[in-house]
């Protein structure tokens, strides 16, 4: 489990001058996978490889903290001093006490994963801004994290440095949150490859009837505009009555809607949902979908489309937000919000050819470019970058 202390620990004596020290939020790997998860998860994996740093890992979290240690890759340690969440998060946004490293000993960088970066007093700090949806559609987000703007806002005054997953989303921190673009570094995710089904994985159970399906990955959310696919597939037509939607994902907030859309939908009787799936149902449902379709409204990012383009899966998304930038030529890619642009794309794929079999090879070209050890290259060049860098304002060398 997690060792805990009731002093903070010292410094990892193995870190000599030429290696740094990083504090890794991995909070995010805690309950099921999210997507801030799962680049937790591979960008710990390809730090673990690099000679150059001691990475470990820290978990603000009362409850759950003895659970972190088994979800660490090896060679990525975790001591640190009890977190308890609540308290922390709101000391955390009202001021600058406690700094982490009375809960982690010292460390050269600390690097907040997931939005937040807790104030440091002599470590320079480095936070991940996933997307900024919580700027552009405040009405699609909950509460929780309405706060984030003003914490991003506060942290990059203080001196934080900004990692972002696309340009996209850097050119976005700079325009709205007026952020320096001198300290905003773009390091792209890996492809999270999934393992191979093996004969005690389920098959899926489609309707009667339904040889094939279009497969959908994600929590039912409303930035994941599945009543927009539902709606699509609905305009399929009578044409393709083998044809299923499949959609993977536990509820998130607002999944009333898709609920409302799949009732409402004529063809309701051969749409599916599965729930959170285990890895290797996953990764059999999607090597088994006929084309994989990612509707969103906005992303920073977007691993299903790598992972569905990895395994030769065609895929059809609207070009939102990162998408783009993500997929390149790999992808079909529709205007966001258009129900009939989207049907007429899923039936392009479903039909097959020769230009759906390109569009398979362009996807696996273009998959084969992300990796998480480059991934690991990129924030390892902004920790020493930042370290160089200075502090925060109110850090002390």
């Amino acid at each position: 489990m997690c060792k805990a202390h009731d002093v903070p620990p010292e410094r990892p004596a193995t870190a000599a001058p030429d290696r740094l020290s990083v504090g890794f939020d991995a909070t995010p790997l805690l309950g099921l996978p999210t997507g801030v998860g799962v680049f937790c998860a591979g960008a710990l994996a390809g730090l673990a490889e690099r000679c150059d740093l001691v990475t470990s890992a820290y978990a603000v979290s009362w409850r759950r903290r003895d659970e972190i240690d088994g979800r660490l890759p090896p060679g990525v340690g975790c001591t640190q001093r009890p977190m308890p969440a609540r308290p922390l998060h709101w000391a955390w946004r009202h001021g600058h006490r406690p700094p982490i490293e009375w809960f982690l000993g010292a460390r050269d960088v600390v690097h907040g994963t997931n939005f937040v970066v807790p104030p440091t007093r002599r470590a320079a700090r480095v936070l991940t801004v996933h997307d900024l949806t919580v700027v552009l559609y405040p009405e699609l987000c909950d509460a929780p994290t309405l706060v984030f703007p003003q914490l991003i806002r506060r942290a990059a005054a203080d001196g934080a440095w900004v990692h972002t997953p696309s340009r996209f989303v850097a050119d976005e921190v700079v325009a709205e949150l007026g952020v320096d673009p001198e300290r905003v570094r773009t390091v792209h995710h890996g492809v999270p490859r999934l393992p191979s089904p093996d004969d005690r994985t389920p098959p899926l159970q489609l309707p009667e009837g339904c040889r094939r399906y279009v497969l959908a990955i994600g929590t039912v959310e409303p930035r994941k505009d599945y009543p927009l696919l539902v709606s699509a597939f609905g305009a399929l037509g009578s044409g393709w009555p083998d044809v299923a939607l499949v959609v993977v994902g536990g509820d998130g907030w607002g999944a009333e809607r898709f609920g409302d859309a799949v009732a409402a939908s004529p063809a309701r009787s051969r749409i599916v949902r599965t729930g959170y799936l285990d890895d290797r149902s996953l990764a059999a449902a999607l090597r088994g979908a006929a084309v994989l379709a990612y509707p969103s409204t906005y992303e920073g990012f977007g691993f299903p489309p790598l992972q569905a383009m990895d395994v030769g899966v065609p895929v059809v998304a609207t070009a939102a937000g990162a998408v783009p930038e993500v997929v390149g030529d790999g992808a079909v890619l529709v205007p966001p919000g258009d129900a009939d642009a989207l049907a007429g794309a899923l039936q392009e794929v479903l039909d097959g050819g020769a230009r759906v079999e390109a569009l398979v090879a362009r996807g696996r070209a273009r998959s084969a470019g992300f990796s998480w050890a480059a991934c690991a290259d990129g924030l390892a060049s902004l920790y020493h970058e930042a370290r160089a860098g200075g502090t925060d304002q109110r850090g002390q060398r």
